[in-house]
Order: structure tokens, then C-alpha cells, then sequence
């Protein structure tokens, strides 16, 4: 039944497996909660957002404001301050013109608000496989891959160039059944080292580190120099078997066989992965749920604080729901990833299920449209129960538009990433204009990582000035040193003159940042940008920026003119200004 005043269209609200889940928010984060509130006739009304902390106090009541006159849509902020399940509802109510002293009130339902910790939806990222960090060429030619110990030397420099969360693919033993070599080969070499994600053999399982990377102990010192360098470490949770799994003989039920009694491997058509068993949750469900979960409390226990899953759509959404709740429940901090380059249906789910971040679609939205259209979807739309992670390339993907190799294209892709979301991540070797593609038409690297031990020259590259790591770095810090950047709800573009050129701004409190993109990396473009003064907050005719790429300082108005040149190395492809606030 709806009130006196029927309190309708309230967001954020997301219902899900048959309850109302939390909005997704962490501590500090400012949200804002929406609703159509009517009543008959003219009279006013007043409009009001209560929260609820996580004991059941009402901590906030702020007013709401009618966003457009006559649109009967009202709006108020609320900001929770501490990690857990807040509530809010919402009041309408009004003096009774029969009746002097008496009010007439309607309530809402009450919703809840999930406030989990700040590494939930902020966060710098980069990738490397340990094996490569440290790895070198022998004079016969073999390669000799790295180990936990030499990878640890290289994590001051992924310190250095701003990053806090390290990404590790697997760093199990190996299977050696149907083991690919170089480029996805089905015949390997015996130097081949294979595939991470092929986990398993006589060493051990999931709970096991491949010898050929140290011991136990070894990684347990590499979180610790990580720790050392105020980096989060993300470990891989692939869920998945080689053929030499422990699993395979002491729970044959966890795998899906044929007719003939042979176990089926993965597919994700067109590719095949005749190294993996994938894992079939219909059989003992709840024998191999809780050894996953112990698995992960291994880790955790270790010094995990980060799970980056792979495929989990191809799992039951409940089960992630409820490992997850479980794990959280002991361990609010734990982050979990979502690697689900999917449809969005199942990214949404595997959202409201409890991931805290997912991957996104933003590695192949190239124009000005598709990235707006883009931005404003995840920023607003789905913000709710969906938190994304803009990654620029990974081992799986080399998107067409790096593969020229033009460093002003990697440049202004990393400006995107870094400054669209809270969130972004970067394969190791972007820095260094890696971007020659298996064959013509194809968005997968030669010679792929993922098949072999790479032997990278980090500071020859930074000798010879072939890296973007300065810019990345100077991306990073202006991230750090900008609350504005760290928030998600916040996205609001701008209109310019120019498809070639895209503008938005982000805007938290006093720190207000205005950034334009040349989003054509060989020409110069120009055009005039027509700012939103109302939303930037805005009242004057003018204002004074300055340039956080290289400290230039300019007057700006509402219609202002850019001219952005993508020479060569990486040139002038972008404006990150932060605006001073009179």
C-alpha cells in the first residue's frame, strides 16, 4: 500500500534473489538517493532521507530537494562514515489543512546501504607474472625464469610508478598433461613452462606454489616486501584443474565426463583449453564448496587481502553469493574481482552477488559516444551494484587501437582509465609500448605471456626514454593526491565541438577536476568545450586552472577553446586540470 504521499521510483535500490541487497558504497562515499514523491492538489510538502547506522541509530536527516520544478522528483545525499549495513528511508510530510497542529506523514520502506572498505572501489593496478620478473636469456639461448625472490625486487618499481595493488596470475604447480607451448601450441617443448592457469601435479594443488617460483616461505617474504611498499597483492582464484590435479583422483565427482568416461576439458568457444578441467558444482556441491573456502582462508591467512577471479560466470552466481558472504563475514576487508568478460546480464549479477569490482567493456570503447555512452552507464546506471575496473590491456587482450604502437595512443588510453574510474589496472609491458598481435585481426598478443617467459629490459627502456612509466607515474600521483578521481557517481561530461575530443569533470567537495582527451593520437584537434556550470558548482564567468600534466595554468569560461597535440612521444594528449575553488 503507498502512503499519504505515494513515495515511488526510490533508488538505489537493488532487489536480487528475492531480497532488497545493499547499494554499494564505501566509507565517506557521498550517495545519492532518489525518489518521485506526489500528492494531490498544490499544497507543499517537505522531503527528507534518514540514515541509519549499522546499530540501528538514526545518524542523518538531510532534506530533499526537487531536482526540476514540477518533475515531482526529489533528491538528497547521504554519506555514510564506517564500513557496514546502513538503511535508509525516506519521509514526506506536511501540515493537515483541516487540522492546524496535526502533520500528515508518509515512510518508506527501509534500504539498505553495503559499506564495505575504501580498496573496494579505489585502487591502482598492475600485473606481472613472477616468473618473467627477474627471468634471463642464456648465452645457449634458454631462459631462466624468475622466482618469488627476484619478482620482489622488482615491486619497488611498481611502488615507484604509483601503484598499490600488485596482480599475480596463478602461482601453482603445473600440469603437464596436454601442456601448450609458445603461442597456444598443442605441442610443447620440454623447456616450455606452461600455462599458470593449467593448476596442478605431483607438487600440489591450489593451496601449493610451483617449485620453479620458491616455496611457501618465499612468497610469504614477497608479500611482505609488498607490504613493504604499501601494495595490496591480488592473488588469481581460478577455479579450474589440469588433468594432473590432485582433485582428479581424490574427487573425481568435482568433473564433468563424457560418455566414454573421459573427463571433458574447457571450452570458451571458438578457444579450446585442453590443459583445464573445469569443475562441475552440480556434483558435491557442498564437499567442494567448502574446500574452496578453505583454500581461500589459506591464502588469506598467508597475507591475501585480494582475489582476482577468473571466469567466474562460467560458476553458479550462488555459489560466488554465498563464498563471498562467507568469506566476508570473517573478512570484511577481502576484496574479490571479477574477470567476467561477458554479457552484461551475468557481469550485473556476479555484481550484486557480492563481487566487489569487475572487469569492464571500457578496454574496446574507442570513440567519443561509446565512451560517454559507457561512462555514464557505469557511473550512474549501474553504480549501485556494479563497480568497474578500467583495464587498458591484459595478457588476454591486445585491443586494435594499441596495435600500432603509437605511444600517444597508450598515453591518452591510461588518461581515460585513470581518471574515468576509482578503479584502473595495467598489464606489465604497456609501459613499454608492447603491441605486435599474434596475426592480422586478432586482439591477442604474439609470443604471449601467458605461454612463456618474457625477458624485459626495464631499465635499458627508462635509459633509452622508450617507456611510459613517467606518465603512468604522474597519472598515479595526481590520482592519489585527488579525492575527486578516487569516486565513481561523480562522472559528468561535457559537451565539445569536436568527436575527436571528450571532456568531463569529477567533483568531490572543494576538488573539482576538469579533464579533456585527444582521443585521435596522430593529429592535432581542436575545438571549444561548452562546461556545465551548474554542474560543475559553478557561479562565476571564469575560472583559473591548472594543468596537473605540467603545471600550466589557465583562465578557463564556459565555452572554452583546447587545442591538444599528440606528438610523438606521447606529446599533449590531455588537459587533467583541478579548478580553484573561490
Amino acid at each position: 500500500m503507498i502512503g499519504r504521499f505515494p513515495i515511488l521510483d526510490i533508488s538505489p535500490v537493488t532487489y536480487f534473489g528475492g531480497e532488497f541487497i545493499g547499494a554499494k558504497a564505501i566509507p565517506q562515499e557521498e550517495i545519492t538517493v532518489g525518489a518521485t514523491i506526489i500528492r494531490e492538489g498544490h499544497e507543499s510538502f517537505d522531503a527528507f532521507v534518514i540514515l541509519i547506522d549499522p546499530k540501528g541509530r538514526e545518524v542523518t536527516r538531510v532534506a530533499m530537494r526537487e531536482i526540476w520544478p514540477k518533475s515531482a522528483r526529489y533528491e538528497g545525499k547521504v554519506r555514510p562514515t564506517s564500513q557496514g549495513v546502513w538503511k535508509y528511508y525516506i519521509e514526506a510530510t506536511a501540515q493537515n489543512p483541516g487540522e492546524f497542529s496535526k502533520a500528515l506523514t508518509s515512510v518508506s520502506d527501509q534500504y539498505p546501504i553495503h559499506v564495505e572498505c575504501e580498496r573496494a572501489l579505489v585502487g591502482s593496478w598492475y600485473e606481472f607474472f613472477p616468473r618473467s620478473e627477474g627471468a634471463t636469456k642464456n648465452s645457449d639461448g634458454t631462459i631462466t625464469g624468475g622466482t618469488f625472490q627476484s619478482a620482489s625486487k622488482r615491486i619497488p618499481a611498481v611502488a615507484e610508478m604509483g601503484f598499490d595493488v600488485l596482480y599475480i596470475p596463478p602461482i601453482h604447480p603445473i600440469g603437464y598433461a596436454h601442456r601448450k607451448g609458445k603461442n597456444n601450441s598443442l605441442q610443447a617443448l620440454p623447456s616450455d613452462p606452461g600455462v599458470p592457469w593449467g593448476i596442478g601435479n605431483t607438487d600440489g594443488g591450489h593451496d601449493a606454489v610451483n617449485p620453479e617460483l620458491g616455496t611457501i616461505k618465499d612468497f610469504e617474504d614477497f608479500l611482505k616486501v609488498a607490504k613493504k611498499n604499501k601494495i595490496d597483492v591480488a592473488l588469481d582464484l581460478a577455479l579450474q584443474c589440469s588433468p594432473d590435479h590432485p582433485w582428479v583422483k581424490t574427487n573425481p565427482e568435482w568433473f564433468t565426463k563424457r560418455a566414454d568416461g573421459t573427463i571433458a576439458y574447457a571450452e570458451n568457444p571458438p578457444k579450446k583449453y585442453q590443459d583445464i578441467y573445469p569443475i562441475n558444482f552440480d556434483n558435491d556441491y557442498p564437499a567442494l564448496f567448502a574446500e574452496v573456502h578453505r583454500i581461500v582462508k589459506f591464502w588469506i591467512n598467508k597475507g591475501v587481502s585480494i582475489f582476482r577471479v577468473d571466469n567466474p560466470h562460467t560458476k553458479p552466481v550462488h555459489f560466488w553469493q554465498e563464498l563471498i558472504a562467507k568469506v566476508n563475514s570473517e573478512f570484511p576487508d577481502v576484496v574479490f574481482l571479477s574477470e567476467a568478460f561477458t554479457n552484461p546480464p551475468m557481469m550485473h549479477s556476479l555484481g550484486k552477488a557480492g563481487f566487489q569490482q569487475s572487469y569492464t567493456y571500457f578496454t574496446w570503447r574507442v570513440t567519443k559516444q561509446e565512451l560517454v555512452e559507457y561512462g555514464r552507464e557505469v557511473s550512474q546506471h549501474t553504480s549501485a551494484f556494479f563497480r568497474p575496473n578500467f583495464w587498458v590491456n591484459t595478457p588476454d587482450i591486445l585491443p586494435f587501437h594499441l596495435q600500432s604502437g603509437n605511444p600517444a595512443v597508450f598515453a591518452l588510453r591510461a588518461v581515460l582509465a585513470a581518471t574515468m574510474a576509482p578503479a584502473w589496472g595495467m598489464y606489465a609491458g604497456y609501459e613499454l609500448y608492447e603491441h605486435i598481435p599474434i596475426a592480422e585481426g586478432k586482439e591477442e598478443y604474439r609470443d604471449s605471456e601467458k605461454y612463456e617467459i618474457k625477458v624485459r629490459d626495464w631499465s635499458g627502456a627508462a635509459k633509452k626514454g622508450i617507456t611510459l612509466a613517467p606518465f603512468v607515474t604522474q597519472l598515479n600521483k595526481i590520482r592519489r593526491e585527488n579525492i575527486a578521481l578516487q569516486r565513481l557517481r561523480n562522472l559528468y561530461f561535457h559537451d565539445t565541438d569536436s568527436d575527436q575530443i571528450i571532456a568531463y569533470s569529477k567533483r568531490e567537495g572543494d576538488n573539482l577536476i576538469l579533464v579533456v582527451v585527444n582521443l585521435d593520437g596522430l593529429h592535432v584537434q581542436e575545438t571549444t568545450i561548452h562546461w556545465d556550470m551548474w554542474a560543475l558548482g559553478l557561479t562565476q564567468e571564469s575560472f583559473e586552472v591548472t594543468d596537473l600534466l605540467d603545471n600550466s595554468i589557465y583562465n578557463w569560461g564556459k565555452d572554452t577553446f583546447v587545442r591538444l597535440d599528440p606528438a610523438r612521444p606521447y606529446g599533449k594528449v590531455a588537459h587533467i586540470a583541478r579548478v580553484r575553488i573561490k
